[in-house]
């Protein structure tokens, strides 16, 4: 797979020929810069490691300083490494929007937002109690009963019940790139994509 990486800029529409009205999600798609080229006789696979979004060189540490520093660039924020590009790719090479072509499809991950301690209506979409009645109090999302009987008188594995959500990794597949705008290395993805604005994204695309 080939890609970049990228920041999700935020969400906003856009008319297609036919007068249709899009949704889209903007993202920031590169400059990347080649920090590293793995290869078969010494890593066992073949890849190219990109590195994006600047970072003050105070807050990075002294072996990634080399690692870039060996590429020629300045210390970058996050790191991804991609294992298919039509053309051979060489140190300190920048990658930009051009890689990307106006209609095809590429998957999109990133990390989702955190939400918190959450209960089960929110997390696992129970349907709550629609009506208080019976003498019902403050029971209306609460989530139930939990036993499992005499056998095997303990709570199953993987039950669903309240508890941390969000902050998971998260790739959505097939999401086709409406609109590219290389002067500001921008691209146009239909629909949404997983985390907050300013997130961080790695496009990667099947050719």
């Amino acid at each position: 797979m080939s890609g970049l990486l990228g920041k999700k800029i935020g969400m906003t529409s856009i008319y297609d020929g036919n007068g249709k009205n899009i949704p889209v999600t903007v993202i920031e798609a590169g400059p990347c810069v080649v920090t590293q080229i793995r290869t078969l006789e010494k890593d066992g696979y073949e890849a190219i490691q990109l590195a994006f979004d600047e970072k003050k060189e105070k807050h990075t540490t002294n072996s990634l300083k080399g690692h870039f520093a060996k590429a020629g660039t300045t210390p970058k924020r996050i790191l991804s490494e991609f294992t298919r590009f039509e053309q051979r790719k060489n140190f300190g090479d920048v990658l930009t929007v051009d890689v990307f072509i106006e209609g095809e499809f590429v998957d999109v991950s990133g990390v989702s937002k955190g939400k918190g301690f959450q209960g089960v209506v929110k997390r696992h979409h129970f349907g709550g109690i629609g009506q208080a009645t019976h003498g019902q109090h403050n029971r209306l999302r609460a989530p139930g009963s939990l036993g499992a009987s005499s056998y095997p008188s303990r709570v199953v594995k993987g039950l669903r019940m309240a508890g941390r959500m969000g902050g998971d990794k998260v790739k959505l597949i097939n999401l086709q790139i409406v609109k590219i705008i290389p002067e500001k290395n921008l691209i146009l993805v239909k629909g949404a994509v997983p985390g907050p604005k300013n997130g961080y994204l790695k496009i990667e695309r099947w050719s």
